[in-house]
C-alpha cells in the first residue's frame, strides 16, 4: 500500500472506520477490527501502528485491494467470532483464501472443516396430497424422472370474460428409458426419440399420449416416486399474433418442470 494516507483518529475504542474493500463500502468500529490481535487488520489499525502505509480512496475511506463481496463474511466473523454462512454457499475456498490474507487462523480452521450435506426432503404439500409415499420402494430401481409442460395463460377477452381452462400442448418426459417405460407404460410416446433399443440410457425426447397432468402425477405416485423439486417460468411474447388465435392466449406462455425421485 502506498504512503500517501492520512492518520486515523484513535481517540476512543468505538470510533467508526470507513472501509473500501475492492469497491464495496463497509462501516465498522475499531473494536471490531482489533478483535483478533494477530490479524492483518489489527496490525493495520492498532494504536501504535504506522498509518502512513494505508491507502485511501477519493472520499477518505481506507482502501483494501481484496474481494469486497467476501469481506462481509470476514467482518461478520470478527463481530461475532463465529462462522455463519448461507445455505449452499459455494465459495468456501475463496473465502478461505481471504481468511489467509487477513491472517485469521480460527476462521481458516472453520472453513477447512467439511460442511454438513444439505438434504432436501420431499415437498411436504405433495406428501399430504398423495399419502405416505416417502417410504423406500423395495425391489425397484431408483432414479429421477422430470416431467415438463408448456402451456398458455388464457384469460379470455380483455381478461374479463370467457375465461378458458388450462391449455397444455404436450407433457414432456425426461429420464432413464427403463424408468420412463416402467412408470408410463403404454401412455408413453417414443416416436420422437431417435435412439432405440438399450433401456439403460437417458432421453429427453419422450412425451405422453395425453395432456392430463394429474394423471401423470398419479402414475408416478403409484410407482413410488416422490416430488423433490419444481420450477416454472412465464413469458410475454411481443411478436405478431397469427390470425384466428386468441390475443391473450398467444401472448402469454409458461413452462413448468417437476422432478420426481424413487429411492
Amino acid at each position: 500500500m502506498s504512503a500517501n494516507a492520512n492518520s486515523i483518529n484513535h481517540s476512543g475504542s468505538s470510533n467508526i472506520v470507513e472501509l473500501n474493500v475492492g469497491g464495496v463500502m463497509y462501516s465498522t468500529t475499531l473494536d471490531t477490527l482489533l478483535k483478533q490481535p494477530g490479524s492483518l487488520l489489527a496490525s493495520l489499525f492498532k494504536q501504535d501502528s504506522d498509518k502512513a502505509h494505508l491507502v485511501k480512496d477519493s472520499k477518505g475511506k481506507v482502501f483494501i485491494d481484496r474481494d469486497g463481496v467476501l469481506f462481509r463474511y470476514v467482518l461478520d466473523y470478527l463481530r461475532n467470532l463465529k462462522l455463519v454462512l448461507p445455505e449452499n454457499f459455494h465459495e468456501r475456498d475463496r473465502l478461505k483464501q481471504e481468511a489467509e490474507y487477513y491472517q485469521l487462523p480460527e476462521l481458516i480452521s472453520s472453513l477447512s472443516m467439511a460442511p454438513k450435506p444439505s438434504i432436501l426432503p420431499p415437498l411436504g404439500g405433495f406428501q399430504q396430497l398423495t399419502g405416505n409415499v416417502s417410504a423406500p420402494t423395495s425391489g425397484k430401481s431408483t432414479g429421477f424422472i422430470t416431467l415438463g409442460y408448456r402451456g398458455t395463460f388464457a384469460f379470455g377477452r380483455d381478461g374479463l370474460a370467457d375465461v378458458k381452462f388450462r391449455k397444455l400442448s404436450r407433457l414432456i418426459v425426461c429420464g432413464r428409458v427403463s424408468l420412463c417405460r416402467d412408470v408410463f407404460k403404454d401412455t408413453l410416446n417414443e416416436s420422437r426419440d431417435p435412439d432405440r433399443g438399450d433401456d439403460d440410457r437417458y432421453t429427453g425426447r419422450y412425451f405422453l399420449k395425453h395432456t392430463f397432468l394429474e394423471q401423470a402425477f398419479d402414475m408416478l405416485q403409484e410407482e413410488g416416486f416422490v416430488l423433490v423439486g419444481s420450477c416454472g417460468s412465464g413469458t410475454n411474447s411481443a411478436g405478431e399474433v397469427k390470425p384466428g388465435l386468441d390475443t391473450e392466449e398467444a401472448k402469454w406462455q409458461h413452462y413448468n418442470e417437476f422432478v420426481f425421485e424413487r429411492r
